[in-house]
C-alpha cells in the first residue's frame, strides 16, 4: 500500500514538474514574440499613436454621380434619405428632369447638343453630349478618391454618359465603381 502511495505522489510531482516547465516555455515564448513585435515596431519606426495620428488626419473624398434619368433619381433618392459622407451629383441632358431633381449639385450636359431637351433614348446623344461636357464633368468629379457611377441602361444619356464619367474618375485616379 505504501508503494502504491508513493508512486501517485511521484507521478503527480512529476506531472507538476512537466506543468511547471510548460508555463515556463510558454512565457519565454510570449516574452520572445513581444520582443519580436517591439522590435519590429522600433525598426518601421511607427506605434500605435503614429497611426491614430494619420487617421485623424485622413479625409477620403467619395462622389456618387448619377446619370441620365434613372441615376438623377438615384440622386435624389440619396438626397432624400439624407446619405451623408459623399458628395452627390446629377447629370443629365434633360433640363426639366434636372430642375426637379432633389441634387446639391447638377451638370447639364450637351447644351448645344440636345439644348436641355434630353438625348432621346439614343446612347451615341448621351456620348457626344457627354464629351461636349467633359471639363463640366472633370470639375465635378476631381478631386476624389472614390466615385460611384449609377445610372439606367437602355436610355441615352445615362447609357452615352456613365463610361465617359467613369474614364474620368479613373483617370483622375480615382477607385471607380
Amino acid at each position: 500500500m505504501k508503494k502504491i502511495i508513493e508512486d501517485v505522489i511521484a507521478a503527480e510531482q512529476a506531472k507538476e514538474n512537466v506543468e511547471g516547465k510548460i508555463k515556463e516555455v510558454e512565457k519565454n515564448d510570449i516574452g520572445t514574440r513581444q520582443k519580436k513585435r517591439d522590435h519590429s515596431l522600433k525598426v518601421s519606426g511607427v506605434d500605435d499613436e503614429d497611426l491614430e495620428n494619420v487617421l485623424k488626419n485622413l479625409t477620403t473624398t467619395i462622389k456618387v454621380v448619377g446619370c441620365g434619368g434613372a441615376g438623377t433619381n438615384t440622386i435624389t433618392r440619396c438626397f432624400g434619405e439624407g446619405i451623408n459622407g459623399a458628395e452627390l451629383i446629377s447629370i443629365n441632358t434633360d433640363a426639366q428632369h434636372l430642375l426637379l431633381a432633389q441634387a446639391p449639385y447638377k451638370i447639364l450636359i450637351g447644351r448645344h447638343l440636345t439644348r436641355g431637351l434630353g438625348a432621346g433614348s439614343l446612347p451615341q446623344i448621351g456620348e457626344e453630349a457627354a464629351k461636349e461636357s467633359e471639363q463640366d464633368i472633370r470639375d465635378a468629379i476631381t478631386p476624389s478618391d472614390m466615385v460611384f457611377i449609377t445610372c439606367g441602361l437602355g436610355g441615352g444619356t445615362g447609357t452615352g454618359c456613365a463610361p465617359i464619367a467613369a474614364q474620368i474618375a479613373r483617370d483622375a485616379g480615382a477607385l471607380t465603381v
